[in-house]
């Protein structure tokens, strides 16, 4: 009984010592603690220093050490994400590309008059209506198939039209009368020439099939501009009905096509080339493909070695309103790329030779974080239609495509077609129009997302082309070189050539150097740590103990301070809440349970108190002075030792 004093007191001023270092129960004591104890010389300074000036140096010299480490680490992360360009030449042997070649009429005009026999009928009269040009009574005969029925009435429903551009009344091709027109205009070009009278252009309005309030009125710059748009539209409608073998069939062939052909010397022939059919030219014929397995190179650069072919065109025999201009239209590409031949395909000219030097150039770029390009497009949600590999063209086609079968029904006729779906015509859609030129509008503004969703491939190859151009078949050559070409020709052409039906054309390297252009990472992981510690050491005398050491204390330490603060009030708070409940006295008021001289403490702290730190105790803030109560010491009691009183003290205790 005579301990359970001495206990007590242990554990009252095990409750009040103000405890330093991790378990402080003070942010304050933590952070002096901190500065006193840690590696970084700044912060010991601020606590040692005597003198308020010499204190706010110390303060303000560390600031702004931490302040350009921040700077200059936060540099150092930028520049991670980096990269360095570097360029290769390498000097080899090359593997030839695959060359693609079109002849810029699609198929034989001779061949598709009775397709075209209604829609050629309808832009002669639109030339005549409203230009005056007449070839006389037409000879073009109507079609012997389904096909002279279908298209007249689709022609009156979507006419050329003379629109007065600033009172909006238009002239039908028809009927001649004169209606206003309703819905969007939507100039085709930036800007307005006059055909006739001196406010009317030419043009043609679309509406929705569903509703016809909802109308757009499309408008061209010239006249020559809204004719071919719109044959090219009816063009395609009936190009779409056609099935694939018969388009063939109305197109080149290879023996049509090609006159002569000659690699690295060598003749060749038909078989060195692969028939692609597009949509829009035709029968093209790829050099070296890689389809049979092999794929051709070259040990040698420079204009008499490579491909040199002499293509036969037939201008007699084109379309005079679908194409205008008359020669070939190659691509130079890789065997795994798709032959985009309508968007960046080079035109040839007949009657001239042309000679393409090629620079071979292979990229690579680094994916990210370093930069938002995909390495085989299956991150890209979009389905790869040409079955070639990923590039952003096919991308943003396809996207396009999905887009039109999503919106329209139908598929667009210049693109490949989606599982499941079919070409658009105005048979089965006759909506599709409207519905393309909407949603065309779309993706030229960027609104549709496809550009949105579409990436750069991280790796391609690219051939640099240097075009030059002589006249070819020279005055004096001419004769003879024009017979010895239609004997080759043999009996398959009946007729002379013309020097402006034949293409010359030669495809070779300039040079055997390969250029690698390469993207490298300016920073590495080492480098990155190496830099930090550079900066932390430079700044702060600081090592990767220190910045552990700054976790620690600034994060874990203080977080478990703050947490353990609110849970002491919260354990407070809620035995006050049940006291009241209960009726009883607040447990402050208990004698027992608070010291005449210190407050409840708030925390219990496991460290041992010290005889320093326990003169240090506080007093109440909010009590008077303390006042010591008398001892309770158990020696000042009179308690007898003995059990029986001794006879000679009777007497004491009688007197």
């Amino acid at each position: 009984a005579a301990t359970a004093p001495g206990k007590k007191i242990t554990a009252r001023l095990k409750r009040t010592l103000p405890v330093r270092g991790p378990q402080a129960p003070t942010l304050s004591e933590l952070m002096r603690w901190y500065c006193l104890n840690t590696n970084t010389h700044g912060c010991r300074r601020i606590v040692v220093s005597r003198g308020r000036l010499r204190r706010l140096l110390w303060i303000l010299l560390t600031l702004s050490a931490v302040g350009l480490i921040l700077w200059q680490c936060a540099e150092l992360l930028m520049n991670y994400y980096s990269a360095s360009v570097s360029v290769t030449v390498q000097f080899q042997k090359l593997t030839f590309p695959a060359v693609t070649i079109c002849n810029i009429n699609p198929y034989k005009y001779s061949a598709m008059k009775e397709y075209l026999s209604e829609l050629d009928k309808e832009t002669k009269k639109a030339l005549e209506t409203f230009y005056g040009f007449s070839e006389g009574k037409s000879k073009v005969r109507r079609s012997v198939d389904d096909w002279n029925g279908t298209g007249s009435d689709f022609f009156q429903q979507i006419p050329l039209l003379k629109v007065e551009d600033f009172s909006r009344t238009a002239t039908e091709l028809h009927s001649g009368q004169k209606r206003r027109v309703e819905g969007s205009v939507f100039h085709k070009d930036s800007s307005i020439v006059n055909s006739g009278d001196s406010n009317d252009i030419i043009g043609f309005q679309l509406c929705d099939a569903n509703n016809s309030s909802e109308c757009a009125l499309y408008t061209f710059s010239s006249g020559v501009n809204a004719i071919q748009e719109w044959y090219k539209l009816h063009y395609m409608n009936i190009m779409a009905q056609i099935p694939l073998e018969t388009k063939e069939k109305l197109s080149y062939s290879a023996d049509d096509l090609i006159l002569t052909c000659f690699f690295d010397g060598l003749s060749c022939d038909k078989r060195h080339f692969t028939r692609f059919h597009h949509p829009l030219h035709g029968n093209c014929y790829t050099f070296n493909s890689g389809e049979n397995g092999t794929i051709l190179s070259t040990s040698t650069g420079g204009s008499e070695y490579g491909l040199h072919v002499v293509l036969y065109i037939d201008e007699a025999d084109y379309n005079p309103f679908l194409v205008t201009s008359t020669g070939a239209k190659i691509i130079v590409h890789d065997q795994d790329e798709y032959p985009f031949i309508e968007d960046i395909g080079t035109e040839i000219e007949t009657a001239a030779v042309t000679s393409i030097g090629m620079h071979f150039t292979r990229s690579r770029k680094l994916s990210k974080p370093y930069s938002d390009c995909t390495e085989t497009g299956a991150d890209i949600p979009v389905e790869n239609l040409y079955n070639k590999s990923y590039s952003l063209q096919i991308c943003l086609h396809s996207c396009f495509q999905k887009a039109m079968v999503d919106s329209c029904g139908c598929a667009q006729y210049a693109q490949p077609l989606p599982p499941g779906a079919e070409y658009c015509n105005y048979k089965k859609n006759p909506n599709w129009m409207y519905c393309y030129y909407r949603l065309h509008e779309k993706f030229v503004k960027e609104q549709l997302g496809c550009q949105q969703i579409c990436k750069d491939a991280c790796s391609f190859k690219e051939w640099a082309l240097t075009t030059s151009i002589a006249q070819w078949p020279s005055i004096v050559s001419e004769d003879w070189m024009l017979r010895v070409l239609s004997w080759d020709k043999g009996q398959k052409l009946n007729k002379k050539l013309n020097k402006t039906d034949l293409v010359n054309l030669m495809v070779f390297y300039k040079d055997l150097n390969e250029r690698f252009i390469s993207e490298n990472p300016t920073n590495t992981l080492v480098i990155l740590l190496s830099n930090f510690g550079g900066q932390l050491g430079l700044w702060m005398s600081c090592s990767v103990v220190c910045v552990i050491e700054i976790v620690e204390v600034f994060l874990i330490d203080s977080l478990s301070i703050v947490l353990r603060r609110q849970w002491q009030k919260a354990k407070k708070w809620w035995s006050h809440r049940q006291r009241a409940r209960a009726g009883k006295a607040p447990q402050g008021s208990d004698p027992e349970r608070q010291g005449h001289d210190n407050p409840t403490p708030v925390s219990i702290d496991e460290d041992l108190p010290t005889f320093t730190t326990a003169l240090r105790l506080p007093l109440p803030q909010d009590s008077p002075l303390p006042r010591t109560p008398p001892p309770n010491y158990s020696t000042l009691h009179l308690d007898t030792a003995f059990t029986e009183q001794l006879p000679d003290t009777l007497e004491l205790g009688q007197h």
